[in-house]
């Protein structure tokens, strides 16, 4: 794998993050927001990503699956080899945010504009405190650990550099 490449691995994570970050905080901001345009409670996002070269890696999956058994002796494809070898990977990318589909909370609060009449309870919106604390803390160690791979890939560059002086 080459510098640039690896760059841009760390840079492709590194806005993809960006992107879970920003979407953990649009959450905890909507943390007790009873309507929407969409009508109803705020509903949960959750970011879906997805690495630029599945299909290759199904494909070497499905080579490496491919493999034939001759008595003892395992045969694999030479082509299999090959695609390992020339695989420098694409990094990820943000495959969509969608919308949870767990049930509301009901907290008991006839006094609420959004309160049912005959039940008093308000539908809040699925949004847990803990959880979204926890994706946070996942997502920000993520992105320091690219911040760094990216730093360490720079410094490489830098001493590449320094050898050809």
């Amino acid at each position: 794998m080459d510098l640039l490449n690896a760059s841009r691995i760390s840079g492709t994570a590194l806005a993809a993050h960006r992107t879970k970050l920003n979407v953990i905080a649009e959450n905890l901001a909507n943390v007790d927001t009873t309507r929407t345009e969409e009508g109803g409670p705020y509903r949960r996002k959750m970011v879906i990503f997805k690495g630029d070269d599945i299909d290759s890696f199904q494909s070497v999956l499905e080579k490496k699956q491919a493999r034939k058994k001759v008595g003892d002796i395992e045969l694999a494809p030479i082509e299999f080899e090959d695609e390992v070898k020339k695989d420098n990977g694409s990094g990820v990318r943000v495959d969509e945010v969608v919308k949870s589909q767990e049930d509301f909370r009901l907290v008991y609060n006839p006094a609420h504009p959004d309160a049912d009449p005959q039940t008093g309870y308000v539908q809040m919106p699925n949004v847990d405190h803990l959880t979204e604390i926890a994706d946070m803390l996942v997502a920000k160690r993520s992105y320091e650990a690219s911040v760094t791979a990216l730093s360490a890939t720079k410094d490489m560059m830098t001493k590449a550099l320094e050898i050809g002086r």
